[in-house]
C-alpha cells in the first residue's frame, strides 16, 4: 500500500510555482507623478525616473544616478551661466 498523497499540477514539491501566466514577478510601475518643472532639461531628467518602473530592483540604482548627475549638472549649468553684471565696486578710501 502506497500512502504518498500526489503533488497536485502546477507546483513544485519545495514550493507553490505561479502559473506561467502569472505575472505577479514582474515589476510593477509605482505611478508616481511626475509634475513638469518648466525647464526642459529638467523635466526630461525627471522623466527618465519611469524607467526604473519597468526594472527589477537591482536595476534602479543607475537609472537614479543617471538622473541625480544630469540634475546635478543642471544645476551646476546655472551657476556657470553669465548673467547681468553685478554692481560695479568702487574703490574704498581709508581716511588719515
Amino acid at each position: 500500500m502506497n500512502d504518498a498523497v500526489p503533488e497536485p499540477e502546477g507546483t513544485d514539491p519545495v514550493g507553490v510555482r505561479p502559473a506561467p501566466d502569472d505575472d505577479s514577478a514582474a515589476p510593477a510601475p509605482l505611478d508616481v507623478p511626475r509634475v513638469p518643472t518648466g525647464h526642459p532639461g529638467v523635466d526630461a531628467h525627471v522623466a527618465r525616473l519611469a524607467d526604473a518602473d519597468h526594472l527589477a530592483t537591482d536595476g534602479h540604482a543607475e537609472v537614479y544616478e543617471d538622473v541625480h548627475r544630469g540634475l546635478r549638472d543642471a544645476l551646476t549649468a546655472l551657476d556657470a551661466r553669465p548673467g547681468p553684471p553685478g554692481p560695479a565696486r568702487h574703490p574704498t578710501t581709508t581716511p588719515r
